[in-house]
């Protein structure tokens, strides 16, 4: 299995070596903003700027929340349902309570940070 990872993808093998020479105060330039765009492994934040030139970073707060607001509503609709399953009966109560559930979904979702 040389040369392969555990996720099936071939390793990149890196055998050409590029050399750099960095003033103190370059180095700590560089190595703040690898900190900056969350890299952890110079030689990864290197290459990436030497062969594209920048790296996007993305704010993901937003949809976490969104994710884990919608994952509430879906975790209740399911108990509702796995009730309403075991006994066949659907109660006016529950009933309102999934419209509400499903109106708080869509509420959600219209005001997603990806439009």
């Amino acid at each position: 299995m040389k040369g392969e990872s555990i996720y099936g993808k071939e390793k990149k093998k890196y055998i050409d070596l590029v050399l750099c020479c960095v003033s103190p105060e370059e180095k700590k330039l560089i190595r703040r903003k690898m900190i900056e765009s969350k890299t952890k492994n110079m030689g990864a934040y290197l290459r990436k700027m030497a062969i594209d030139g920048y790296i996007v970073n993305t704010d993901t707060t937003p949809l976490k929340k969104q994710y884990e607001e919608m994952h509430k509503i879906g975790v209740n609709i399911n108990q509702i349902t796995k009730k309403v399953n075991s006994t066949g009966y659907l109660y006016s109560e529950e009933m309102q309570e999934l419209k509400e559930m499903v109106k708080e979904f869509w509420h959600i979702l219209r005001s997603s940070p990806l439009k």
